[in-house]
Parts: structure tokens; sequence; C-alpha cells
């Protein structure tokens, strides 16, 4: 099968599959953000933090909610990367420079995810899992809210009151938005977590330095992140390392989970505003801009010099210090049988567009 073929392949089953979760998953996020039933492990939730379902909150003391939680999760972010070296499971690593560590707290409590450092020599495992694990799941919940808050201004016309935003963040992750990524993510936690937590010699072919390096618990993290639409990976490549996208099943998976939610979103506004219509046109909108930003990468990369064999070059950084002897290997998507052969590297099948890159 051709590239050209393989790619219009990877696009249709993704809009197939996305055609498939449209509906359900849109009626269903509906339901949880206008029913009046509580969860029992939601009632428990709320009577620990002291919060009154059945009240609901003007869109100031909303607004004011919504400030005050995200600084609260810049302040525990920032705290947690400054003390990174008395954390368990830190591997050495020293604590994140105060401006590498405030430009990250930043970008994950807004879920704009600006990935400043290079997680193999900046963070440990600590970091990752408890830090910025638990803003792609708590950022990308402060952004549903924010948008049901949006469709509740708009149908309620008679009132100040837009919700509790207390019980829309619990919602959000006791019913709509967390089953997908944990569902995905349930088999390989616990083996993930083992490997985090466990020494792997280095490969004298990989690197010239002898210090003992970690695996990462790249499956536990991807998922969480893909869906959330988050950055921040286990390796500095993200979804290019191969180790967290071997191949082009797990590459059309990750893209489903980015689009997945956005794309019910706007059937969720057309079910509470009464007008399912009025989703549609959103949705169509979202189409035609997908559409044409697409086509502009796939004419990128079908370009000359779009597309090429394997290139290496050095790689610098780590809180501005060069990671020296240390090769990089950028290997584009080639056919199987035509690429070059890296020692301890899986050879993957990659869909047009795709790059796994690895240190050697």
């Amino acid at each position: 099968m051709s590239s050209t073929w393989a790619g219009l392949g990877q696009i249709g089953l993704l809009l197939v599959a996305l055609a498939m979760v449209y509906k359900p998953l849109g009626d269903y996020m509906a339901r949880v953000f206008t029913t009046a039933k509580h969860w029992r492990v939601e009632r428990a939730i709320y009577k620990f933090v002291r919060v009154n379902p059945e009240s609901e909150q003007r869109w100031t003391t909303y607004g004011y909610g919504v400030i005050g939680f995200s600084l609260a999760g810049v302040l525990l972010l920032y705290v947690i990367q400054r003390i990174q070296q008395w954390l368990p499971f830190a591997f050495g690593h020293s604590a994140v420079v105060p401006s590498m560590a405030f430009n990250t707290s930043i970008s994950f409590a807004t879920n704009t995810n600006w990935q400043s450092y290079i997680p193999e020599t900046v963070l440990g495992s600590t970091v990752p899992m408890l830090g910025l694990t638990v803003q792609n799941f708590l950022s990308a919940a402060v952004g549903i809210v924010v948008a049901i808050a949006l469709i509740r201004g708009v149908i309620r016309s008679q009132t100040d009151r837009l919700g509790n935003l207390w019980v829309d963040i619990v919602r959000t992750r006791s019913g709509s938005c967390c089953r997908c990524p944990s569902c995905s993510r349930s088999c390989s936690s616990v083996s993930a977590w083992c490997r985090a937590c466990t020494p792997v010699p280095r490969s004298p072919a990989w690197t010239a330095s002898s210090t003992p390096s970690r695996s990462r618990p790249a499956p536990a993290r991807s998922p969480s992140r893909r869906w959330a639409n988050n950055g921040g990976g286990i390796f500095n490549a993200n979804s290019s390392h191969p180790f967290e996208n071997p191949n082009s099943w797990s590459n059309l998976i990750e893209i489903f989970l980015i689009l997945m939610i956005p794309v019910a979103l706007t059937r969720t506004l057309g079910v509470m505003v009464g007008k399912k219509k009025q989703g549609y046109i959103l949705l169509s909108v979202m189409a035609v801009l997908w559409g044409a930003m697409l086509t502009v990468v796939w004419w990128g990369r079908g370009a000359p010099g779009g597309q090429g064999g394997a290139v290496g070059r050095w790689w610098h950084g780590g809180q501005g210090d060069p990671v020296r002897d240390q090769r990089v290997l950028v290997v584009r998507s080639t056919p199987p049988h035509r690429r070059p052969r890296v020692p301890s590297m899986p050879r993957t099948t990659a869909f047009p567009g795709s790059v796994v890159v690895a240190r050697c």
C-alpha cells in the first residue's frame, strides 16, 4: 500500500470512529451536567470538601472559583518541581530552576502545556506523575466546565446562576471524561509504575555515559495527555518517540483521543440548548478548519524536503546545560524495510508525516 492510501485510510478510520462516538458521548455529557442525581462517590467528595451540591453560584462566584482553582494548581505544581530532589524516584535530578518551574506550572495549569524542558534530563518520575498528570486531568476539567458554564449562560436568561463549579469539576472527573483514558490506561499503569522504579542499564550503543537510566511510565500517562490535548510527555519527543507511540495503530488511537471530546461537545451544546442544529453548525466550522489545516500539512509533508530518510544532529538542552555525547537520530516515515537499523530500537510502521526520534 502506498503512503498516500495509508494516510487516506487513517483519516477514514478516524472519521468513522468519531462519527460512532459523536451522538452517545455528546448525549451522555449533556446528561452528566444536567441531572440532579449525584453518585455515592460524588456525595462523599462533596462532604469531604464541605460543598453543598444543591446550591448554585452566581457568575462572579463561579469565575472567581475557576481563577482560584487554577492559581492553586500553579502554586502546587511549582512547589513540587522546586522540591524534586527530596521526592522519591527523583533519580538524582535536582530541583527545577525557578524560571522553568514557573513556566511549566503556568503552562500546565492553563492547558497550554508548553514543554520548555527536556524530561529525560530535568525530571524524575514523581513530578510527571504527581504534578503534571494531575494537571492533565484538572486543567482539562476546568476547560470543560467553562464551556458548560458558557452554554448555561446562553440558555439561562432569567437567572444569574451558572451552576456549581465544584459539582461540575467532580462530575467531569467522575462521570464524563475519565472513563476512556482510564480504560486505555488501566492495563498498563501497574507495569508502567514498576518500570519507572526499576533501573535499566544503558546500552553503549545509545550513549557514551555509563550512568544507569530508568525506564519511564509512558503507557500510563499517554492516554490522559491525549484526550485532554496535553503535552508534557515522559520523553522530549513525546508521541514521536517509539516507546510512547510505537506504530500506526497507536498513532490513530492517540489522534482519536485528542478529537473525541471536542467533537462530542458540539453535540452536548445542541442537546443542552434544545437545538441540535446549532451543534451541527459548530461542528461544521470545526471540520472546515481541521480539513484546511490537514490539507496544508499534507501538502507540506509531501513537498520536496518534507520527508526524508534519517538525519543526525546534536541535541542540546536541559536547564541550559548541553547534553554531551548524545546523538539524536530523526527517522522520518520511510518504509520499514528501507529504514536504517538503530541498536535496541524496534522498527515501526508509520503513516505519512509521523516522525520517530531516538537518542543513540
